[in-house]
């Protein structure tokens, strides 16, 4: 039987409708909201929400249930036409994708590891009537990569967990408690001394009596997203909103939870993955259109010694971007077969994130002057690029998991 890499025609419908959106909605309006940062874009939120709460992109889909027939009849194109999806959105415009109402981060945690009541409870509003979002609150200013460096800490009071703590880089954060009724997956420690045993993910949802926003982020890209700093200070919160066990014991159920919800990344790798790539392709793309109109066309057929050096680096953009896309779709498959995909998630976010830093860096050098300008959007896809090798685990950290799964070696072994 013949390999067919001809995208599913259930799959192009989707793309079509993302592509008008991109065109219509989201790319005449990119270089606004760049210049307005933090401003919302409710128009593409607006358009987006009915079709999010109908077919969530991420996670949502297990709250349609709670007893697993979500999963078991989930379709085998779902995490595939998702990357897809994201892809177009990002080629439109990455900082108003990031935007997409919906559970996401969130969601997907809670997706990983929560119970099917807590599935239904928590996920059952980004079906609702009105924009909602979900978030996850990890990074402190003392813990970024290093988790096991949380300070937040969790106390258990009766029926309720108290949380005291503060988190930054949350993406999404202020569109999920203070635009939506949202809720942020916050993690915490149970216990300070049993280190990543002893932490465990929290459903805290907007409205809670202690839980501030108290920044949004000035970035270098992506900045019609909001990127906020979250205080809580007692915040409450019910004993049953902590996502897997709440016993802390090395080997089995204390790591449950965070070995569980850190699976969470390997569903989402991908589709940053993916967000990259959308961005590498209008690159590609504009950059190609410039030298079109200068008569410089890309002579693929041509004797290697006898292309110009535009060609050739054009080329290698190209072969990059291809790489990274086969990677990508790799692991989205994987995830859609139900396979392992740990090792395929982290190597396609470390291709992608180092192509389209190397890929939008390169059509600037090309277009030189120009390239630097803010007459041409290519400037603004290099600002945008580089969070894509920064956040869901940085390119040095993807690294780390991917020598490790090659090599055999724990965390303990190799870091």
């Amino acid at each position: 039987m013949p390999i067919e890499f001809k995208t599913p025609g259930a799959i192009q419908q989707v793309v079509s409708m993302a592509q008008m959106v991109a065109e219509q909605v989201m790319r005449p309006k990119a270089a606004y909201y760049d210049e307005h940062e933090h401003e919302i874009p409710w128009e593409y939120i607006n358009m987006m929400w009915p079709i999010v709460s109908q077919s969530p992109l991420l996670g949502a889909d297990d709250s349609r249930n709670g007893h697993g027939e979500a999963e078991r009849k989930r379709s085998p194109i779902t995490n595939v036409r998702l990357i897809h999806i994201v892809e177009m959105l990002s080629w439109g415009d990455a900082g108003q994708y990031l935007c997409t109402p919906g559970g996401n981060l969130g969601a997907a945690a809670i997706a990983a590891v929560g119970t099917p009541e807590q599935k239904r409870r928590f996920l059952s509003r980004f079906q609702g009537e009105k924009p909602a979002w979900g978030a996850m609150a990890m990074t402190e200013p003392q813990a970024g990569s290093d988790t096991s460096a949380i300070k937040t800490t969790a106390v258990r009071d009766g029926d309720f967990w108290v949380l005291n703590g503060e988190k930054i880089f949350c993406t999404g954060g202020r569109l999920a408690l203070e635009e939506s009724n949202g809720l942020v997956v916050v993690w915490a420690t149970v216990d300070p001394k049993a280190g990543r045993a002893g932490m465990k993910p929290f459903v805290v949802e907007a409205g809670t009596p202690g839980v501030t926003v108290t920044k949004l982020e000035p970035k270098l890209g992506i900045r019609a997203s909001d990127t906020a700093s979250i205080l809580l200070q007692d915040a409450r919160i019910p004993f049953d909103h902590i996502l897997g066990s709440p016993e802390v014991i090395s080997d089995t159920g204390g790591e449950k939870g965070f070995k569980g919800a850190m699976k969470t990344f390997d569903a989402t790798r991908p589709i940053v993955a993916a967000s990259a790539l959308g961005i590498a392709r209008a690159t590609i793309e504009y950059v190609k259109h410039l030298l079109n109109q200068e008569g410089i066309t890309i002579r693929y057929g041509a004797p290697l010694h006898q292309l110009s050096a535009v060609e050739l680096e054009v080329m290698d953009m190209e072969a990059q971007h291809r790489a990274a896309w086969l990677l990508t779709q790799k692991a989205a498959w994987m995830m859609d077969m139900g396979l392992n995909n740990n090792l395929e998630a982290s190597m396609c976010k470390v291709k992608a994130g180092d192509a389209v830093t190397r890929i939008t860096q390169k059509a600037v050098e090309i277009l030189g002057p120009l390239g630097y300008s803010r007459a041409h959007p290519v400037e603004k896809w290099m600002r945008d690029a580089k969070i894509n090798d920064i956040f869901e685990g940085t390119g040095q950290i993807n690294r780390l998991i991917v020598a490790r799964r090659i090599l055999g070696y724990t965390s303990r072994e190799l870091k």
